[in-house]
This record gives C-alpha cells, structure tokens and sequence, in this order.
C-alpha cells in the first residue's frame, strides 16, 4: 500500500530529531514507501467546497542538522490525499479548532488522524472528566468561591489553565501557601475560561506515566520524573524519561478508555497517570514514541501507521 500523506504540523526545521513524535511518523510512513507533504496549520483554506493546502513535498532523514528537505510548494488539494496527520502542537485555541471545521469536511473520505470532530470535542483536560472515577478530584470552575471550598476540602491543590499544554501556568498551591486568591484573580483577568484544580497528588514525586494508546489499546509506556522544586514532569522544563512498564492499574485505565477511543477514530493518544490515577487525555499532538521505542524498543511509529493503514483498507470502525 502506498499513501499520499499530508502532515499538517509545525515549522519542520525547529523539531528535535530524537524526541518529535511527528518526525518518528513521517520517517517511518517514507519507510514504507510513502508520499510525504507538508504545511503549516496558517496554509490551509477552504474555497468554494475544497480543503485545500499550500504543501510542499517533504523528505526526511535521521540526520542532525539535514534531518528535512522540502520541495517546492504546490496547491494540493486534501481530498485528494489518503491520508492528513494532524500533528500541530496546542494551544488548543480557536485557530486550532477552526483547522478542524475544515479538515472534518474532508474525512472520513481522506483519513484525518486523529478524527478532526473528535479532537475537537476532545480538549485534553475536558476529556478526561468523562472517566471519572478514574481521575483524582477535580473542580473546573471560574467560581472562585468553588475554588475555595475545594482548597478547604483538599488543602494542598494543583491549579492550571483548562486550555493550557506543556506544563506551562501550572502552579502546586500548598497549604501553607497564601497566593492562591491572587493567582485565580490573575487566571481569571487573563482567560475568559474557566480554570482546573485537582487534589495534589504527592505520587507525583516518583513520576508521571506517558501510556501510548494505538486504536485504544495500550503499546507502551514511559515514566517522566520532575526535576527537584519543580512540580512540573514535562520533558522540556526539566523531567527525566525514565523506563515505566504498564502495571495491573495501567491496563485497567487503559481497558477502561481504550473502547471509546478507537469508536471516536482517536487512532494515535497519550494518557498521562499519576500515583494510579488518569489525568490528562491528549488527542492533539501526543509525545513519546521516540522515548519509549528507544527504552522498550517497542516500533510506536510502526503500530501507528499498521492501524492507520488498516483504517484506510477497510475504513472507519462501526
């Protein structure tokens, strides 16, 4: 089988060769011999009925330095692709949703990965909270008398913006701490919506689990640990990978979700668990194939693309 596949993603130049999921996925569909494009989320329109892209041919190579070649732009008509990647990073705003208005008028005929209208009603923290019994407790308000009484009730609380990514205005407020008013007042003066705060969980210490999901089964899984003083376990602000494998209460979480995922056409998810307890969904851009097939030498990126091209052969699920 041979696909054409348009990565709809960010600036290719700036990735990190050994950390990108994205660059894992376009090395592995060249592999398989793949046609490759690229574009930037800001080059896709909709005229007169047709999803069209300003692409360029895209090549890859696990080079430092020479790791990309793009060929010359060509207006490339998305319903004429097999496949689109939907791989731009968040932030989860309005020009992310408005990419998929336009790609859903496209798929299922030209697979989107994942499903545009399930990414859509999917924001990664909103998601989760259709699980709960599975998450620790959770409050998404903008009442900041609800943001109190949630303090009183758990006393040491983890407070983030709803639509944030990266670990970026995630604040551990500690019993002790006496910013907490003054941190939501900022939150709430600078965001039109509503704020998450969850019990803190101490668990986080020993790290925070990356499970990798492929058509909602579990492939593996990695442990990013946070640096010391820091309550963040992300990558880029100083968490350490660490080899995890999938426990008893993993695959629980993940038999648990695993269903709805795959009916919602959400091929390629990372869960993030914590002391045994789900807390983030992410369906837009998930990270970690590379880490996990270096620590397991599980083939992430392979598993990726047999579902996706077992998607394209007998289409979308019932």
């Amino acid at each position: 089988m041979s696909l054409a596949v348009a990565f709809q993603m960010d600036p290719i130049e700036g990735i990190d060769i050994d950390a990108d999921s994205s660059f894992a996925l376009a090395l592995e569909a060249q592999d398989r011999g793949h046609a490759l494009f690229h574009y930037l989320p800001d080059d896709l329109s909709l005229k007169d009925g047709r999803v069209l892209a300003t692409a360029r041919p895209l090549q890859v190579r696990r080079e430092y330095g020479n790791h990309g070649t793009l060929g010359a732009p060509q207006r490339l008509d998305l319903a004429g692709v097999d496949v689109v990647m939907l791989r731009q990073d968040p932030p989860f705003d309005m020009a992310y949703i408005t990419t998929t208005y336009l790609l859903e008028q496209i798929h299922p005929k030209t697979l989107v990965v994942n499903d545009p209208t399930a990414v859509r009603n999917a924001p990664e923290k909103l998601f989760v909270t259709h699980f709960a019994a599975l998450m620790p407790p959770t409050l998404v308000t903008r009442s900041e008398t609800e943001i109190a009484a949630f303090r009183a009730e758990h006393a040491d609380v983890i407070v983030k913006p709803l639509f944030g990514n990266g670990g970026a205005g995630v604040f551990h407020i500690t019993p002790a701490d006496e910013n907490l008013n003054s941190l939501v007042e900022m939150f709430l003066q600078q965001h039109r919506e509503p704020l998450i705060v969850q019990k803190y969980l101490p668990a986080i210490r020993q790290g925070d689990k990356r499970i990798i999901l492929v058509d909602g089964k579990a492939v593996g899984a990695l442990n990013r640990v946070p640096a010391a003083g820091e309550a963040r376990s992300n990558l880029h602000v100083g968490g350490t990978a660490e080899k995890s494998p999938l426990d008893a209460r993993d695959r629980e979480i993940c038999a648990a979700i695993g269903p709805s995922l795959r009916r919602q056409g959400l091929i390629f998810v990372g869960i993030d668990v914590i002391g045994g307890h789900l807390t983030e969904i992410n369906v837009t851009s998930p990270t970690g194939i590379q880490e996990i097939t270096r620590f397991d030498n599980t083939p992430v990126a392979s598993l990726v693309w047999d579902a996706v091209e077992r998607r394209c052969k007998e289409g979308p699920p019932d």
